[in-house]
């Protein structure tokens, strides 16, 4: 018989399932981090045990089919060289090749009923399954106590296990995600603290009252087009907290514009769509919902919708259900081939999300996110150092006139930036900026990948209040407005005949890289936020803001490649000799990046250098790769494997080297 509790308080666990059978079910830990270390140490000490009969809300999530086959998809997906570029996979195409099976999936159903959990939701990928439980249930089908602790820099107590889940499945699982409530999501967002110049000495007069900058005058200064209005296309906007409309209709009236852009308020669980004075029991901030909606709206006015996506977010003892609105993302129909976030939480483990986020690159969906405020890394910050997404810095932007073009840009000082406070690996299409980059990481993802306007100009109306001018500033302001952008830019490509353009960040680091960045991109060279920006690529600002319809252009013509090849196919070397093999590289397509040659596979004894180690752009040259062979090295042959990495393509070449 299945038990239902209710009781005051509904938390949401969302529970990842990795597809590696087992030959019997067994319990097993998990593939990804759940405990939190403050409840390791004692810096959050416990204070009690949750009440067993509360319920709890566990959405299910089953794993990826084959992830290292889909990262092996996606890198030919972004290939211009490949037969696979940019043909995008469905919904069903995804979920039919990588999902989780359906006897997978039925499995785990039959473990919740099992256990004692009520299934509430299903999701056409397979991906996640809801059900509801009681504490009892979820501790004794995890195998974990669940606990109330203090928490370390907030007053309040919050919920955790005090181990790791080990459920009995016949095959692993990936990730519980709301076994806690430890932390809470934040807007991108900065109020001007009191005193504060409302304004830069620089800044410029925009269009709207008092002033400020509308969202219509970051479309004149960064677009500074009318043909494209992002028609055809869909924006989703990633939210915690609901909204009230009313305050959009009350930003557009007092702009002197109309908003013709449909409006879908989408809750994914118990989140209600309202937020006003006595929504929630309480007053209730939509000041980053009407934000986000005004800047995506403002650069892209023709949108045939946009579409937020609103979960529970920790508060009331709540889980943060960041795994329910990115599924219902990856499965929108039709899907938004624009995403936003302007929100950043501590999740127990940085790799949770990337299922959703592997399936939105494989889809071609884009998720734009924010950079955050508060300038340098020097904390932990998600998911913008994610690789999966492109991150979105902050500059102080000066217009010519109100509602005019683009004069001038500097790094916004409270521009968040760095190297990935979460140790995410370096994506392979931003090795060869990194090493031409002094600041950046050779080893470590690096933050932002772009930027636009987030000083304190705007224009915002929310809270059912007096409108504000020149208050708020943020990369909340700049993400939704990328997001916009894109929408553009996947208008002009569908008006050509193509397909969307998907996941941009390998497109726009080989347009970085090449002769016509200055075109496509405003290189921003000057201001700091910690880290100084500088001609190219930083850390303060990462490639720039957007170059009027310049950069849709690059965007769409970016479609080359390279060839690598060495000679001779084989070279012998006697111990204590040396020897010398020729690798050519020649550009193909649109190709125009600068190449980082690089070897390995080199047996004990032996020593490979590369002269020169890069080949400048467009791509076309020859490198002398020099062996030195000790005089003791070993007899024996060897494959030697030299890769070329440059604008978000990496081929290699082999040779076989026999010492004898």
């Amino acid at each position: 018989m299945i038990r239902r509790f209710s009781t005051p308080l509904l938390a949401v666990l969302t529970v990842l399932f990795v597809g590696t059978a087992m030959s019997h079910a067994e319990s097993a830990t998990l593939l990804t981090r759940h405990v939190r270390q403050v409840t390791i140490s004692g810096v959050a000490p416990k204070v009690g045990h949750m009440e067993a009969t509360k319920s709890m809300r566990l959405t299910m999530i089953l794993p990826l089919r084959d992830r290292a086959g889909l990262e092996g998809f996606i890198h030919e997906l972004y290939n211009p060289a490949s037969s696979s570029y940019r043909h995008f996979l469905t919904v069903e195409q995804f979920t039919e090749a990588y999902g989780p099976t359906r006897e997978d999936y039925e499995t785990v159903k039959d473990w919740a009923r099992n256990n004692g959990f009520t299934i509430v939701g299903t999701s056409r990928n397979r991906l996640n399954l809801v059900v509801e439980g009681s504490v009892d249930s979820v501790e004794k089908a995890l195998h974990v106590t669940m606990n109330n602790y203090q928490h370390d820099s907030e007053p309040r107590t919050f919920f955790a296990p005090d181990r790791e889940p080990t459920p009995d499945l016949p095959f692993q699982l990936w990730h519980v995600n709301g076994l806690d409530n430890y932390s809470t999501p934040h807007t991108m967002l900065q109020k001007r603290a009191q005193g504060q110049p409302s304004v830069g000495s620089n800044a410029t007069t925009g269009s709207c009252p008092g002033s400020s900058f509308c969202g219509s005058d970051m479309r004149a200064a960064y677009y500074e087009g009318t043909a494209l209005t992002g028609a055809g296309q869909s924006l989703g906007l990633l939210e915690y907290i609901g909204t009230d409309l009313a305050d959009l209709t009350t930003y557009f009236t007092n702009a002197g514009q109309v908003n013709n852009v449909p409006i879908t308020l989408l809750s994914v669980d118990t989140q209600s769509t309202s937020c006003t004075d006595n929504s929630a029991g309480g007053f209730c901030d939509d000041t980053e919902q009407t934000i986000d909606m005004t800047q995506a709206i403002g650069m892209a006015p023709g949108l045939s919708s946009l579409v937020m996506y609103i979960g529970t977010g920790g508060k009331s003892g709540q889980s943060v259900d960041d795994a329910g609105i990115f599924n219902a993302m990856a499965t929108a129909s039709p899907l938004n081939n624009q995403l936003s976030s302007s929100w950043y939480w501590n999740p127990a483990d940085p790799t949770t999300d990337d299922v959703y986020f592997l399936e939105f690159n494989a889809q071609g969906q884009n998720l734009f996110d924010a950079s955050g405020d508060s300038g340098k890394y020097g904390s932990s910050i998600w998911p913008a150092d994610d690789q999966y997404l492109t991150a979105v810095g902050g500059t102080d932007l000066t217009t010519a006139s109100a509602g005019g073009d683009w004069a001038s840009e500097t790094a916004w000082s409270d521009g968040g930036g760095g190297i990935s406070p979460n140790k995410i690996p370096i994506p392979s299409w931003q090795v060869a900026t990194a090493a031409g980059c002094t600041k950046c990481s050779q080893v470590y993802r690096n933050v932002p990948d772009v930027s636009a306007n987030a000083n304190f100009t705007f224009y915002v109306c929310a809270d059912q209040a007096k409108c504000s001018e020149n208050l708020y500033g943020g990369t909340s302001f700049a993400t939704p407005m990328w997001a916009g952008y894109l929408a553009l830019a996947n208008e002009q490509a569908l008006e050509d005949g193509d397909t969307v353009l998907g996941f941009i960040n390998p497109t726009i680091y080989t347009i970085g890289l090449g002769t016509s960045y200055d075109t496509d991109f405003h290189d921003i060279t000057s201001g700091s936020n910690g880290y100084s920006a500088t001609v190219g690529y930083d850390l303060a600002t990462g490639w720039g803001s957007p170059n009027e319809g310049n950069l849709i252009t690059g965007l769409l013509a970016a479609s080359g490649s390279f060839t690598i090849t060495s000679a001779p196919g084989t070279t012998k070397v006697a111990p204590g000799g040396q020897g010398a093999v020729k690798v050519t590289t020649a550009a193909t397509g649109t190709f125009d990046s600068s190449i980082s040659l690089t070897a390995s596979g080199a047996p004990s004894g032996v020593v490979i250098m590369i002269k020169p180690s890069t080949i400048s752009a467009p791509g076309n040259g020859t490198a002398a790769v020099r062996i030195n062979v000790s005089s003791k090295a070993t007899a024996g042959t060897s494959t030697i494997t030299i890769t070329g990495t440059g604008g978000g393509v990496t081929n290699v070449t082999t040779f076989t080297l026999t010492i004898s």
